[in-house]
């Protein structure tokens, strides 16, 4: 019975983490876009600040790919919790870096980096208690 309702839990993270690596995918490569861009960017007022922080946006996106790859191929998730906990210190460190740099900082970022950290967190739990309890 509490097997079945950590397996109805990992579903439901599951869904919740497949959302949140897609919203920070789409927020780190269309960074790139003013267009597009989940997140409102100065250029105007901050020139190679603001560049900067747009890539590391990407750059954060690639290794978001890099590490699922990785992941996926060994199938352990363990990783995914260190990640989360990452993306949860950005909160602190785009912070920092607005201020330091003397960047207005968008609003939005401290939310997304909270979501998808706790949600990559959540994840990479569960699956590693799921792994652990199968292997006894």
């Amino acid at each position: 019975m509490r097997l079945i309702k950590l397996e109805n839990l990992k579903y439901l993270l599951e869904v919740n983490f497949c959302a949140s690596v897609i919203l920070l995918l789409a927020g780190s490569f269309l960074s790139v876009s003013d267009d597009h861009s989940l997140f409102e960017f100065k250029s105007d007022l901050y020139g190679a600040l603001d560049n900067n922080l747009r890539m590391i946006m990407v750059y954060l996106g690639m290794t978001e790919i890099v590490i699922l790859i990785y992941c996926f191929m060994r199938k352990n998730f363990r990783s995914i919790i260190l990640v989360g906990f990452f993306l949860i210190l950005m909160v602190g460190s785009m912070e920092f870096y607005g201020e330091i740099n003397t960047v207005e900082i968008d609003n939005n970022f401290p939310i997304f980096f909270f979501y998808t950290g706790i949600s990559h967190m959540l994840f990479g739990v569960i699956e590693d208690i799921l792994n652990n309890s199968q292997q006894l």
